[in-house]
């Protein structure tokens, strides 16, 4: 497992949408804890189900109502900024914090919460398409944070993540190029979601699909920015932690 603690490059603009979001996102998470055992009605009514998007059967047996097109869109972004545990958020705003400064600062700030919108829809419809008939309420913003990491492995391949390695029970700080970091972690979603459905199809968990469309998101997003030349002049200001 990697876990990252600080990238090596300083965003040139003050990231006030990262830190909104987050801010966003913890707030969210205060309203839910005061909400106490009635969260699960907040996470039935709000939360993004893939069986409500499709009209299946299984919605219908639950008595989970259909929404329409417009009303699953509210809950595709409702979902982005509940959580489900205090792991579950502080893993996820780590996440952001470490790699949305650089990207919205190549981007832009309206571009980059486009990209975080528009990734976590795109992350939700393809963690729908993989379980179309799950019933399972979908929260947590990290499909929207993988299109954020999608996007900075375009835009920074070369910088460096200072890097927790967990082997077992043994644990290691190290630095990683972002396109090795970053690639594992994508090629992790992808094995993990491909397991889980043959497992345990349609079973609640992580979304790992989700993860995996909201980075090729990302991608996508940020490749297209950059060939019509709309980026940001990039960071060039590199921080060094230590000399060997």
């Amino acid at each position: 497992m990697l876990f990252p603690i600080r990238d090596s490059i300083a965003p040139r603009t003050a990231p006030v949408v990262n830190i909104g979001l987050i801010v966003a996102c913890c707030l969210a998470f205060v309203y839910q804890l005061i909400l106490g055992g009635d969260v699960e009605r907040l996470f039935s009514a709000a939360a993004f189900i893939p069986a409500r998007l499709f009209g299946s059967l299984p919605a219908a047996a639950a008595g989970i109502p259909d929404y329409g097109i417009a009303g699953n869109l509210v809950t595709i972004v409702a979902s982005m900024f509940m959580h489900g545990g205090w792991l579950h958020i502080i893993g996820n705003m780590w996440f952001l914090y470490v790699f949305g400064d650089n990207v919205e600062s190549a981007l832009g700030h309206l571009r980059y919460l486009a990209l975080y919108l528009g990734g976590g829809t795109a992350a939700a419809l393809a963690h729908a398409v993989a379980e179309p008939s799950s019933t399972v309420p979908t929260v947590g913003a990290s499909g929207a944070i993988a299109a954020v990491l999608g996007a900075y492995l375009v835009m920074y391949p070369h910088s460096r993540i200072h890097t927790l390695v967990f082997l077992g029970f043994f644990i290691t700080v190290t630095e990683l190029p972002a396109a090795v970091m970053l690639g594992f972690w994508f090629v992790l979603q992808f094995l993990q979601g491909a397991l889980s459905l043959a497992a345990h199809p349609q079973a609640g968990g992580v979304a790992w699909f989700a993860h995996v469309g909201g980075f090729v998101a990302g991608l996508a997003a940020a490749w297209w920015v950059r060939a019509r030349g709309r980026l940001q002049r990039p960071a060039q200001r590199y921080q060094i932690w230590y000399r060997h």
